[in-house]
């Protein structure tokens, strides 16, 4: 009777251990998608500003028609990359294709504000100003929720893969988030300077 009482104690132990690893697992993943939905807002107010940048400037760079479509493009394609994400953002792979559309949309709206330098009326007109300060604020608030986001992700991933939380993970088919990344990484290498 006295073994019974035991093993059901410790039975009653692992199982309440059990309970509070699987709703901690819960709590972490609910946060990577709180985390998402803040990039999400920032994302999506920078995708309703490129319209009207383009429109902005679209008098202005008539013969940089090119230009002009591939940042459409570019927006159009993050926009999808954000829809798909944002319907799960502990899918690896949709996070991976959001980071490499923004990075894209980076570059197509580099290449935008570089041929904007060689118009100087288009350089002080008041709607581009206004639109590329409007970018740049938003630019900040996608890092610092991204920092947020991938903060809750590592949180999230550490408890999916350390036991005995990996147990409960792999049994209940929590699986690791990415981070996301914006930048292609080959950007961050340090520059080689020779002399």
């Amino acid at each position: 009777m006295t073994t019974l009482l035991v093993l059901l104690g410790i039975a009653a132990v692992i199982l309440g251990y059990g309970i509070l690893l699987y709703n901690n697992l819960v709590s972490l993943r609910n946060r990577v998608k709180n985390g998402f939905s803040q990039i999400d807002v920032q994302l999506t107010r920078r995708h309703d500003l490129i319209p009207n940048l383009v429109e902005a400037v679209k008098g202005y760079l008539k013969h940089e028609r090119e230009t002009l479509e591939a940042v459409i493009q570019a927006r159009n394609a993050a926009v999808s990359g954000l829809q798909t994400a944002a319907a799960d953002p502990s899918d690896p792979t949709a996070i991976k294709q959001l980071g490499a559309a923004e990075g894209a949309l980076n570059g197509a709206l580099g290449r935008l504000f570089a041929l904007a330098e060689a118009y100087p009326d288009l350089k002080a007109n008041q709607n581009m100003l206004h639109f590329q300060e409007e970018l740049t604020t938003t630019e900040n608030k996608v890092a610092f929720a991204r920092q947020a986001f991938n903060d809750a992700v590592m949180n999230y991933n550490n408890s999916c893969e350390s036991f005995p939380g990996s147990v409960v993970a792999n049994n209940f088919n929590f699986r690791t988030a990415e981070f996301l990344e914006i930048e292609a990484p080959e950007k961050r290498d340090v520059p080689k300077v020779s002399f």
